[in-house]
């Protein structure tokens, strides 16, 4: 296993959690609507994994010539383009490059795609009835214009006078005042334009997926969702609409503030999505069985490919435990080694993790997928982090993700562990705690206790263990009594900048975004971090440190890369961890900004050798030719 793997909070199609179950049902409901417009909806809160259902969805149809299934994001195009415009034009685009359309049918997607012109104008325009005879636009008119005339005549074709006039001529009915039966003309219009569409590519399903729409500004979700409202009469159309329920609610509430609250039983927003979703699905939180499941999945995952057949067997097995997950667990050792002949190292030590954590981990996150995920993530990074600065073996993974546990989900409790643990390492507050635990009369029972006033210790134990969670917790293995808790705060400092509104750094923010920001505002920030104290220097790094990890595309530079530079050339005690970041990114993903520059900062002896045995390691892999080509020209030249 890599030293650290940062699991990708990004869709799927590697189904960890049983999620076919749901996509072949859509995919069998949409079967059995024939032709009929449909819409379904699959909602859950951020994290649920809806995503990872459109992902499912798209390959199920991957091979089926009649159907075409696209994806859309209109959150991509936020702020840029007419939303309703760019989903037309997605849609036909997609259609004219994936059926390769001729003839007929490639005269009609350009029909529509010319119509969708007019009208971005007409949105721009309308409504000022200006025409050539009766007056001149403004200078943003006249900018909205020229670009709706290149649209229509080409981008490499000039436009003189009359082409202008021409365009005018042709769009007039579009900048007039909107005369009330010629909307639902156009509407009709288009919709026989786009059926003829559909009918002359040889398309008897268009099934479109729309994600993201929760994280879409609310005019931009309302624009969404009213360009799909014109697909709903058109024969073959169906939609799949991932979202939020909540914030689509939200984002109708802040779109049409006028409206009364509610009607009868429901409140208008709740009516709109219900009117426009036909069918809803909701994505219901992990339970514990499933959270377990996950965990270890996760886990091997940092082990071993997808592809490998241990794993692959493995999933098999999580799913016939997740048909029935109120039926005990069944993903057990025994049946484990029926499958695989035995149970590896990795996928005992994850099965251990999951056991371990898995109750309150369900509690805490709410049953959500990505904070599980980024539970397991920070939780990576610190043992890697720990390993690098050689205190490795002082950090036990186990003991780290029960404390992790308190720190996350219990704050205040564990600020008192903190506390108590920053001089020794050891709480006397959770030791009594542990004994009263265990025998509840062990505390009065002690020696050291049996006095006239209770102890401070003794105090605390008592209110703690009034709290049912922080009972829990302390029942999970490993007992924390006897462990000195200093390498596991060491490492977990991060959590004050970044969490705790009273640490004097809360007051750095400012600094963390300018290292996540340009290289010469990366630069000075560094130079400030100059006259910090090593361990706050060290807290910025791990914020930092993070913001790189936690990228999905790495293809281009990430934020905080150019920061993580600059804080190495003012502190060389970085320059391994930053190593240690570089090398737990995936190769795969890379770009070739990854070598570059490095040797010129990267100049510990130590951290530099193991920066050369990276870029070598990249240099002969042959995954991405890209990365490869970039870390040869920065291998050392010999002799250096």
């Amino acid at each position: 296993m890599p030293e650290m793997t940062i699991i990708p909070d990004n869709e799927t199609d590697i189904d960890l959690l049983y999620y076919e179950a749901i996509s072949r049902t859509v995919v069998e409901l949409i079967s059995s609507a024939s032709e009929e417009p449909l819409t379904i909806g699959v909602h859950g809160d951020w994290g649920a994994g809806k995503s990872s259902i459109l992902k499912m969805l798209e390959k199920s149809y991957s091979e089926q010539d009649e159907t075409l299934c696209i994806r859309f994001n209109g959150w991509l195009f936020q702020g840029f383009e007419d939303t309703k415009a760019v989903l037309i034009e997605t849609i036909v685009e997609e259609l004219k490059q994936r059926r390769a359309l001729t003839g007929k049918a490639l005269d009609k997607a350009k029909s529509i795609l010319k119509r969708v012109d007019l009208m971005k104008v007409a949105r721009k325009a309308g409504g000022l009835a200006f025409t050539v005879a009766t007056g001149l636009p403004t200078i943003d008119q006249a900018k909205e214009i020229i670009s709706g005339a290149k649209s229509l005549f080409g981008d490499g074709q000039a436009i003189d006078a009359e082409g202008v006039e021409s365009f005018l001529a042709e769009a007039s009915d579009y900048f007039k005042e909107a005369e009330p039966e010629s909307i639902p003309t156009q509407i009709h219009a288009f919709r026989e334009e786009f059926q003829e569409l559909l009918s002359l590519a040889q398309i008897d399903r268009l099934i479109v997926v729309v994600d993201d729409l929760d994280r879409c500004l609310p005019e931009t979700a309302i624009e969404t969702l009213e360009a799909i409202r014109l697909f709903l009469f058109v024969p073959g159309a169906a939609f799949v609409i991932a979202a939020d329920e909540a914030m689509i609610e939200y984002a109708v509430k802040k779109h049409f503030p006028d409206l009364p609250l509610a009607v009868g039983p429901s409140s208008y927003a709740r009516n709109y999505l219900e009117k426009l979703i036909q069918v809803p699905f909701r994505l219901p939180p992990l339970g514990y069985v499933e959270t377990r499941t996950y965990i270890t999945l996760l886990n091997v995952g940092c082990y071993l490919e997808p592809n490998d057949p241990a794993f692959v067997k493995l999933i098999e097995l999580t799913k016939d435990v997740l048909k029935r997950p109120w039926g005990g667990d069944g993903f057990d050792r025994e049946t484990i080694t029926a499958a695989l002949g035995t149970v590896p190292p990795e996928i005992e030590a994850a099965l251990q993790l999951a056991d371990q954590i898995a109750p309150l981990l369900t509690e805490g996150s709410r049953g959500n997928p990505r904070q599980i995920k980024r539970f397991l993530n920070t939780m990576n990074l610190r043992l890697a982090i720990a390993k690098q600065r050689g205190i490795g073996d002082d950090v036990n993974a186990a003991v780290l993700a029960k404390l992790m546990l308190a720190e996350r989900f219990a704050t205040e409790f564990y600020e008192d562990l903190e506390r108590e643990a920053s001089i020794d390492g050891i709480s006397a507050g959770l030791k009594a705690l542990e004994a009263l635990a265990k025998e509840p009369e062990a505390i009065s029972a002690d020696e050291s206790t049996n006095t006239t006033e209770p102890v401070a210790s003794e105090v605390k134990a008592k209110d703690w263990v009034s709290n049912g969670w922080i009972r829990r917790w302390v029942q999970i293995e490993p007992s924390l009594a006897a462990v000195d808790l200093r390498p596991y705060l060491f490492v977990s400092r991060d959590r004050k900048a970044v969490f705790s509104s009273t640490s004097t750094l809360a007051l750095q923010e400012a600094l963390i975004e300018k290292l996540c920001g340009s290289q010469l505002g990366a630069r000075a920030a560094a130079l400030e971090t100059s006259s910090m104290a090593a361990n706050e220097a060290e807290q910025v790094f791990n914020a930092v440190a993070r913001r790189v990890s936690s990228a999905t595309d790495l293809a281009r530079k990430p934020e905080g890369i150019d920061g993580l530079s600059e804080l190495c050339k003012v502190h060389n005690a970085l320059h391994a961890p930053t190593v240690a970041i570089l090398r737990n990114l995936p190769a795969a993903k890379l770009g070739a900004w990854a070598p570059a520059g490095w040797r010129q900062v990267i100049t510990e002896p130590s951290a530099r050798r193991e920066l050369d045995a990276l870029i070598a390691v990249w240099a002969e892999q042959d995954d991405n030719k890209l990365l490869k080509v970039a870390a040869t020209k920065s291998l050392p030249k010999k002799g250096r």
